[in-house]
């Protein structure tokens, strides 16, 4: 589990090395992502600056406590706000810039399809099917910043335990959508997708996880999200290929239903 995970990130590091070998495709990607980027930034940074009078309006139960006591509640919880806001910035990023800049990712992906070799997919993802995956990317996105949310009330662990279930589950699903693009274009439904990315879960979730990171980062995600696209275009001809090796027939039924 733990090489198959290391795995999902070196994933991600091969869709970083190609701004080394291939800089001006991967620079299609920029454009989109740094629009994206500086929108949801205008809601990201007052977030930040508000944390304050936010967290003392949730807890005016401490009012009477030591200083010290709730300062620690109030800081703590603030934390959690802001890993709940990045965790759903992060979702609300990726689902807007590949709809924004699908021309370009189309591009991407496909190029590097054609580096891997083998039999191209020629299939189309079409703009309102990556719209449908953005509205839902969005949805999943707010039950998780809402999970994150209500776990940073857990005593003691809670910001540590809100951080770690934020990034999993936004990282997984993070991976879902990126690769989504990739099974379309191979004709897989969403079920036989699912089934595909069940037999890499540790895989698919190391490569989440690390995109996830990256995106958490100041600026990372406009860098990091042309090379997650050509990860997830890696990552999911693997898959592919992998239970391809496993049972032939099944991937040709498959990609012909």
């Amino acid at each position: 589990m733990i090489h198959e995970f290391a795995a999902g990130v070196g994933t991600l590091l091969r869709g970083f090395a190609l701004w080394r070998t291939r800089p001006r495709l991967l620079a299609l990607g920029l454009i989109p992502a740094a629009i994206s980027a500086l929108l949801l930034a205008a809601l990201l940074i007052p977030l930040g600056f508000s944390l304050g009078p936010i967290t003392a309006w949730l807890t005016p139960f401490a009012e009477g406590w030591i200083a010290g006591w709730r300062d620690a509640l109030r800081i703590a919880l603030g934390v959690v706000l802001f890993v709940a806001g990045a965790v759903l910035s992060g979702l609300l990023f990726t689902a807007l810039t590949l709809t924004i800049g699908d021309p370009f990712y189309q591009r991407i992906w496909r190029e590097v399809e054609r580096s891997l070799g083998g039999a191209e997919p020629t299939g189309e993802t079409g703009f309102w099917s990556t719209v449908g995956e953005g509205l839902r990317l969005v949805v999943l996105g707010v039950l998780i910043a809402l999970l994150t949310l209500a776990l940073g009330f857990v005593p003691v662990v809670g910001g540590v335990l809100a951080t770690v279930v934020g990034v999993l589950l936004s990282g997984r699903l993070l991976a879902r959508e990126l690769t989504a693009r990739a099974f379309d274009a191979r004709g897989l439904s969403r079920g036989d997708r699912a089934r595909l990315l069940a037999t890499g879960r540790a895989r698919v979730l190391g490569f989440g996880v690390a995109t996830q990171l990256c995106f958490m980062v100041p600026l990372g995600a406009v860098v990091t999200m042309p090379a997650a696209v050509a990860g997830s275009t890696m990552l999911a001809r693997a898959l592919t290929d992998r239970a391809a090796a496993a049972d032939p027939d099944a991937i040709e039924a498959a990609q012909g239903a």
